[in-house]
């Protein structure tokens, strides 16, 4: 379980983060959703270890690991961009993490996710020669191979559209599933966020608006903010979110 107590964070004098509280169980998929500037980066910044915080303490199986370097956590994160290296194949990519650590997986275990993501075709493949649904698996291969306790995404699947967005999403469901990982996704999409989480925290101006399940966020929203973030930004009745999206919230 990871637990957040009373994260703060100011940037130039300006508070981004005011008194973050919440549990995350083992498996969830919890999304963090807000608009630009809310403090959702910011705070999945500082669960990976890249940026510290004022205040506060992350708790990660009973262990404070507030401390605790980025590359000593064991959590690792698929960027926005993808930020994989154009002058390896798709195959050196997904490796790339093993060079220092060899006897990380085996090779079976690395087949498995070649396999399950659907890459074979793909390795001998150049980045510039992907589209961008295998782009994003291949950022998803590389950093399963790591084997991470807890998985980071930052606007996985803001650069697709279509098909293609629709297959990255369950492929990150089944990742959760097959691989019991911890998963956070950054996002601004309200609909991505409740069709893709266990639980979705909505951030406005730095403070927890609401942390629930996608049903009670649609159910019993907060406050006028959740109401209108939520319901507005999708434009359609509530009742009609869950008719749309209710097996997400079964």
């Amino acid at each position: 379980m990871l637990e957040l107590k009373n994260i703060k964070k100011t940037f130039g004098g300006r508070l981004v983060l005011d008194g973050i509280s919440l549990q995350i169980e083992e498996g969830e998929i919890v999304s963090m959703l807000g608009l630009s500037g809310s403090g959702k980066t910011t705070l999945l910044n500082i669960i990976l270890g890249l940026v510290p915080m004022d205040s506060g303490s992350i708790i990660y199986n009973g262990t404070d690991i507030s401390k605790v370097p980025m590359k000593k956590r064991g959590f690792n994160i698929v960027f926005q961009d993808y930020a994989l290296f154009p002058n390896l194949n798709a195959y050196k990519n997904i490796v790339y993490g093993l060079k220092n650590k060899p006897d990380l997986l085996s090779k079976e275990e690395l087949e498995d996710i070649i396999d399950f993501l659907e890459l074979r075709p793909h390795l001998s493949k150049k980045i510039e020669q992907l589209s961008g649904g295998q782009k994003q698996r291949v950022a998803l291969a590389r950093t399963l191979v790591t084997k991470p306790k807890i998985l980071l995404l930052d606007e996985p699947l803001s650069a697709l559209d279509g098909v293609i967005k629709e297959t990255i999403k369950d492929r990150i469901k089944a990742i959760t599933q097959k691989y019991k990982i911890t998963t956070i996704i950054v996002t601004h999409d309200p609909e991505e966020a409740l069709t893709i989480s266990h639980k979705v925290l909505i951030i406005d101006k730095g403070i927890i608006s609401q942390y629930g399940t996608p049903k009670e966020v649609i159910n019993k929203p907060n406050n006028s903010f959740v109401e209108e973030f939520i319901v507005h930004q999708l434009q359609i009745k509530r009742d009609n979110i869950y008719n749309l999206f209710g097996e997400c919230y079964a």
